[in-house]
């Protein structure tokens, strides 16, 4: 018998802060105590840096701040990024029950998704032994997740036409000597946030073989706190 494709909810927050994205995360994650409930959160940050569990010293949290950014450290693998405007920041809430018991499969089908988008556009994308999607020696998109109990959180931050010298004052993910680029920057023109979206919804579906549906735009909470 033929197993249905699982149903994947698609939520459009918008631009939000970084701490109203981990509040709308936890809230998404809870729904999965009594079910699965599968959801995929698509927003823009405020300018944002972040730094995953991985141990390392970050001296130059104090003066990112000074250039206007929020500073936050977070329970998702890897080093220190940039979130931003212009940036399509995808937070899949899934039970890997439900399509496959692995992390290493799902952060594998998370950098497919992308590779398969940047495909539709015409650009050329590739893996590495570095987590995320590349052209050439610059990362186009960044991959930290986080998993417990199979109820993924976090996800993938893809830059469309974000501002690039935000990433002047850190080493992305901690890897010296790589760049970072956008899909702006490799097709010459501006392609927004909006503009992407349906290309990697087309891709989510194919790659985790699921179905997709509009959901509602909770309402945000200014009184948030972070909780993941």
């Amino acid at each position: 018998m033929q197993t249905s494709r699982p149903l994947v909810e698609v939520v459009r927050l918008g631009l939000v802060s970084y701490q109203e994205g981990l509040r709308l995360q936890q809230l998404y994650v809870s729904r999965h105590q009594s079910g699965p409930a599968h959801a995929l959160l698509l927003c823009e940050h405020s300018p944002v840096y972040t730094t995953g569990i991985r141990h390392s010293p970050y001296p130059m949290l104090d003066r990112l701040r000074l250039l206007g950014a929020d500073t936050y450290r977070t329970n998702r693998g890897g080093l220190i990024t940039f979130h931003g405007p212009g940036q399509l920041v995808c937070y899949p809430i899934l039970n890997l029950c439900s399509f496959k018991k692995s992390v290493r499969w799902y952060v594998s089908q998370l950098e497919r998704t992308v590779i398969s988008l940047c495909s539709r556009f015409g650009v050329e994308a590739v893996t590495s032994p570095h987590t995320g999607v590349w052209v050439g020696d610059n990362k186009l998109c960044a991959v930290g997740i986080h998993c417990g109990r199979y109820v993924t959180s976090h996800g993938l931050a893809l830059n469309c036409n974000t501002d690039l010298s935000w990433f002047q004052h850190i080493v992305p993910c901690g890897i010296e000597g790589k760049g970072v680029t956008s899909l702006s920057k490799e097709l010459q023109r501006d392609v927004s946030v909006e503009e992407t979206i349906p290309y990697l919804l087309d891709a989510f579906g194919d790659q985790f073989n699921c179905q997709m549906t509009d959901g509602d735009t909770p309402k945000p909470n200014e009184d948030s706190r972070s909780l993941l």
